[in-house]
């Protein structure tokens, strides 16, 4: 049985390619948002029509945004959101919320310095790691059973 993750949030660093590097032998399946950002920003306006006004630009980007985001969430096993050390990162919040609200798996993800202010996120998920790695262990503990090698030494 294949675990379906959807890699929510931040685009400004490498932690998807962390994981789905690391989790290249375990029984995952990956999706994600639209992580080109010119793409993702300008998509409504470039199958819509353009717009005068930057409101209704970014409206329509968020819109169809919208579609593939709920449509990744909602066919999830797990969800995992990462908050990173730049930006404001509202979207990521929403779809932690989101995803708690369904009910899904929530995983969180972001630097120590962040836990005041993500507190209520991180209250919502069942796990909150500060490393793409962290998730890969998480999620092959998921699909195994078994503790990685340097957990279960420290288990001992």
């Amino acid at each position: 049985m294949t675990l379906k993750v959807y890699l929510s949030g931040e685009i400004h660093s490498d932690w998807r390619e962390r994981i789905t590097v690391g989790a290249r032998d375990l029984d995952v399946s990956f999706d994600a948002p639209v992580t080109d950002h010119g793409a993702s920003d300008d998509c409504g306006v470039a199958i819509l029509g353009a717009e005068d006004q930057k409101f209704w630009h970014d409206h329509k980007g968020a819109k169809l945004n919208a579609i593939r985001t709920r449509r990744g969430i909602e066919q999830a096993d797990v969800v995992v959101v990462r908050f990173g050390d730049k930006y404001k990162q509202w979207n990521a919040a929403f779809d932690a919320g989101y995803a708690s609200a369904l009910g899904k798996a929530l995983v969180v993800l972001h630097p120590p310095e962040h836990q005041h202010a993500l507190k209520e996120v991180d209250a919502a998920a069942l796990a909150v790691a500060e490393e793409p790695e962290q998730v890969v262990e998480i999620l092959s503990y998921v699909l195994t059973g078994a503790l990685p090698d340097r957990a279960a030494r420290a288990a001992e």
